[in-house]
């Protein structure tokens, strides 16, 4: 065996991997780890069930989310698993009463078992969010289910809803559709029931899958184990690190760092971008375990890399809306504007770059990491759900005239459906933060935070980006003295603070903090107004090419619905994986050709209503919305300049 070398070489480098499906964050689930991850970073994430979310988009879209994830019956998400094993389904193995699931989740389909792993999470993050028992209850049926099929395969911890030969192919170098990825999701979703729903059965099925994992493994050569690594495995490194900080077993830091993948990852070291046409959502969970394992041991390279590509993919390869791709896969740095297809911005990638964000702020507060995440979340993540059925879209596409292409209830479940499941579950993560002296406000979302130890609750009531103006109302048991850090977002113009009504001197610039530092009482109050307006955003590679911003909102042209024949705007399940070919028929009366350059461009956007975000270029018949607010018709998001 040669694994000596490489587990050497990753304690050299510091490269420790995990952490990209489980949604937990220095901070969070005290009493659960065996492993401190607080040591090395600078601010701390208040668990999910002291945030709750108040009327708003948002609470909109976790509301839809939570009505398609409890409609998908239990039997239905086992049977494959039941199939794979060998149990008894139903009358007949489940040929007359078992509505088979399709698209990614069909009997034929490599990554069969997946969409069940993103439900153990989306349950687990509904629950804690809500505090209601209906999921928990739908999560313990799955669970039982999944005890079940482990203990009847009784193959040393094995659990999946494919055999064991999956794996064995991608060991082998053979073609298979990603079976670790597949893995990662279930390990992934069985640690979130333990962490928020405290099942133990959840933690215990899982272990086994671990040691089943270090068996397989271990006795790989150096060889095996790269060639191993070139298929797809998601987070599996995540997985196994995860799983280390539960239990504190050794085994399962050897295989986090069995999975740290040199080709990707070693380029980085020396600062080089070597994202060019590699496939992005492979690469992203890399860099969430590095940043994981600075949290825990620290080590300069640990934080560097994932920094290193934070920026580089955030400054070179991101468009707009926050989102990055064409076709899945990064381009040629800062060539925006030649990748403006029906094909970009995968919600994957969206998904896991808001979770190394997370990681990155904790230990390094920066105003850069808020603001991104709040580009993203508004402009991609909110937008990504159609509010007439909660169905999500794969792509978020950037060719003038496409619209958003959304899944079906019966015959998708992508990857995008499955972290969908979770993105519409938990957005109260970012809202607050705080370290030992105070508290954060990141996010001006409507909701409610219950910091218990220190005694206080604290409502947010806001109609942003309607407005640019949030309330804080304290209600405190007694008096507290702690500063509260309010972020001064990078595209405000200017602040206005009051405290119980009385304005403040804010010495504060924009892209930094409005730190509020005294003794609050109970009932105390704050108001903070910011000035938002209008932006015209030029693409770096070609200055004619150029969207449009309110504040964080990218406002796209809304183009109506002209030759959207069905199933549009749905995916055709009868087609192969559509989304990734579909045509759009984008109608020739469709154009982002305005005769007006970057300066007079923002002078002729017109706001019509002061209560909602309509806006209308002067001289045109062009309205301009939310990109989040677009739905089932067609949009433009970057306009051609002609002068």
């Amino acid at each position: 065996m040669k694994y000596g070398k490489i587990k050497c070489l990753a304690m050299v480098v510091g490269l420790s991997i995990s952490m990209h499906g489980q949604s937990h964050y220095p901070g969070q689930h005290e009493g659960k780890l065996k492993l401190d991850d607080t040591k090395n970073v600078k601010v701390l994430g208040f668990n999910l069930q002291d945030v709750k979310l108040l009327d708003s988009p948002f609470k909109d879209n976790m509301m839809r989310e939570s009505k398609w994830i409890l409609s998908i019956d239990a039997k239905r998400l086992l049977h494959s698993f039941k199939n794979n094993a060998g149990v008894f389904s139903s009358n007949e193995g489940g040929y007359f009463t078992v509505n088979k699931l399709g698209g990614w989740e069909s009997l034929d389909c490599d990554l069969r078992g997946h969409s069940t792993g993103h439900i153990l999470s989306g349950l687990a993050l509904l629950y804690a969010t809500t505090g209601e028992n209906v999921y928990k209850v739908k999560a313990d049926s799955l669970v039982t289910g999944l005890v079940e099929v482990q203990k009847t395969l009784n193959q040393k911890g094995y659990l999946s809803a494919f055999p064991q030969n999956l794996i064995d192919r991608a060991i082998a170098g053979k073609s298979v559709w990603a079976p670790w990825y597949t893995q990662h999701k279930l390990f992934s979703g069985l640690m979130d029931q333990y962490l928020y729903c405290d099942s133990k059965p959840a933690l215990e099925i899982v272990k086994g899958m671990a040691d089943w994992a270090y068996e397989k493994l271990k006795p790989l050569t150096d060889e095996e184990r790269k060639r191993m690594l070139k298929n797809e495995f998601g987070g599996m490194n995540d997985s196994f690190y995860a799983l280390y900080q539960i239990t504190g077993d050794n085994k399962y830091k050897f295989l986090a760092e069995f999975f740290y993948h040199e080709d990707a990852l070693d380029p980085l070291l020396d600062k080089v971008d070597n994202l060019n046409k590699k496939h992005a959502n492979t690469y992203i969970p890399k860099l969430i375990g590095i940043s994981r394992n600075y949290e825990l041991e620290g080590g300069s390279k640990n934080r560097e890399i994932p920094e290193f590509f934070w920026n580089t993919v955030v400054n070179h390869h991101t468009f707009i809306t926050g989102s990055n791709s064409d076709k899945e896969k990064f381009f040629e740095p800062d060539h925006l504007s030649e990748h403006l297809s029906g094909y970009t911005g995968e919600s994957c990638n969206v998904y896991n770059m808001l979770k190394l964000t997370r990681h990155l702020y904790g230990y390094n507060p920066q105003i850069k990491y808020v603001d991104y995440y709040e580009k993203a979340l508004y402009n991609h993540i909110l937008g990504q759900q159609d509010p007439k059925t909660g169905m999500v879209a794969y792509f978020l596409p950037m060719k003038p005239g496409a619209h958003k292409v959304y899944s079906t209830p019966e015959n998708s479940f992508w990857c995008c459906v499955g972290s969908g499941f979770e993105n519409q579950a938990k957005y109260g993560e970012f809202i607050y933060y705080h370290d030992n002296k105070g508290l954060y406000v990141n996010l001006f979302i409507p909701s409610e935070l219950n910091w218990k130890e220190k005694g206080i609750r604290l409502k947010q009531e806001t109609s942003f980006p309607n407005g640019g103006s949030t309330k804080l109302s304290l209600n405190t048991t007694s008096s507290v003295s702690m500063p509260i850090s309010i972020r001064y977002p990078s595209w405000a113009a200017n602040a206005e603070v009051k405290v119980n009504g009385k304005k403040q001197t804010i010495k504060a610039k924009p892209g930094s903090y409005i730190v509020l530092d005294r003794k609050w009482d109970n009932g105390d109050t704050i108001e903070v107004a910011f000035t938002m307006a209008i932006k015209v955003n030029p693409t770096s590679d070609n200055p004619q090419v150029a969207a449009v911003t309110y504040g964080p909102i990218v406002l796209a042209g809304a183009m109506g619905t002209e030759d959207m024949i069905e199933p549009a705007p749905y995916s055709n399940p009868k087609l192969y994986n559509d989304y990734y070919t579909y045509d759009y028929h984008i109608p020739a009366s469709v154009s982002n050709q305005l005769n007006l350059d970057a300066k007079k461009l923002e002078k002729s956007i017109i706001k019509e209503n002061g209560n909602t975000l309509k806006f209308k270029i002067k001289g045109t018949q062009n309205i301009l919305k939310p990109i989040y607010n677009i739905h089932r018709e067609r949009y433009i998001v970057y306009w051609n300049l002609n002068k």
